[in-house]
């Protein structure tokens, strides 16, 4: 074989290595490429891992919900001195009552009972009253304040409020009201029957309180309290009627009970440090003053207004 027919069966030799070799190179690459990925398990594997992370942020979340409110203290408003932080109080639903402040105003003192307290009337409005009658006019003078000095009179936080109740005018005194009963006790004891109509006051009446005549019984009745259960005199007509009335008076320490009877019906005073106070409704005519009846603490009647010759036992 010559030599150029030698070269050309080496260049067809190489070139068929050649060939085979790009063959097994392409066989071998087919072998190690990799497979195609797989999408739809990556994309729900990806989804299981959200959902996770959702669930736990939740998790963390109501936790967090349950953790106290922490406030910091700041410097300068009673804040520990090591820094430490405060929790907080949760303020209560409903909040004490501030107590009074040193220019508050100050009032009289509340009756014994609710029941003194009549007709609607607040111990509010009994002690704005009270303080209208202790202002009205000269005591002594044409307003019927007494024999009482200004100074004896006293302020309003001087006295207890005894008895309120609505008022019934009449011919003398025109125009419906109410009725303020209030008393002192000392240093000079005061009784005062006030009357307010419109939100004035129509007249004031004044007395030393206790009546110390030691033949009087254990029940004095007041000796102006006619004011309070007379509507009209006998010679003016009828009466309106219902008729709202009272009837006050002094007690000694021998009384546990006192009843007043008025136009047929009873009712129960209420005992206030040494003052009985009733109220009813009257539902007839009468042309007799109240009945008042005192008790002691074993049940036996000690007093009976009917046998009291200081006390007037008709209807003038």
């Amino acid at each position: 074989m010559t030599e150029r027919e030698k070269g050309t069966r080496g260049e067809e030799d190489l070139g068929a290595f050649e060939l085979g070799l790009r063959q097994r190179l392409a066989e071998g690459a087919r072998e190690v490429y990799p497979a195609a990925a797989p999408y739809p398990a990556i994309v729900e594997r990806g989804r299981r891992e959200r959902r996770r992370r959702l669930a736990a942020a939740g998790a963390a979340l109501v936790v967090l919900g349950l953790v106290p409110v922490v406030a910091l203290a700041l410097p300068g408003r009673d804040a520990p001195a090591n820094g430490a932080t405060v929790t907080s109080v949760p303020e209560p639903s409903t909040a004490a009552p501030a107590p009074p402040t040193a220019n508050a105003p100050a009032g009289p003192g509340a009756p014994a009972t609710p029941g003194q307290l009549a007709d609607g009337i607040t111990m509010a409005a009994a002690a704005e009253g009270l303080e209208q009658c202790l202002a009205f006019g000269p005591p002594g003078g044409a307003s019927g304040g007494g024999p009482l000095g200004r100074d004896a009179v006293g302020k309003p936080e001087d006295y207890r409020i005894l008895l309120a109740h609505r008022s019934t005018g009449n011919d003398n005194s025109p125009g419906d009201g109410r009725f303020v009963v209030a008393v002192k006790d000392g240093p000079t004891p005061v009784r005062l029957i006030c009357r307010i109509v419109d939100g004035e006051v129509s007249g004031r009446n004044t007395s030393s309180g206790r009546d110390g005549n030691p033949e009087r019984g254990a029940v004095v009745p007041d000796m102006n309290g006619g004011k309070l259960f007379l509507q009209r005199l006998s010679t003016e007509g009828p009466w309106k009627l219902p008729y709202r009335w009272g009837s006050i008076g002094t007690v000694d320490e021998r009384v546990a009970r006192v009843t007043v009877t008025y136009g047929g019906a009873t009712v129960e005073a209420a005992l206030d440090h040494g003052w009985f106070a009733a109220t009813g409704i009257l539902e007839r005519s009468v042309v007799n003053s109240p009945r008042i009846k005192g008790y002691d603490a074993q049940g036996k009647q000690i007093y009976d207004s009917d046998g009291d010759r200081a006390y007037d036992r008709l209807i003038p």
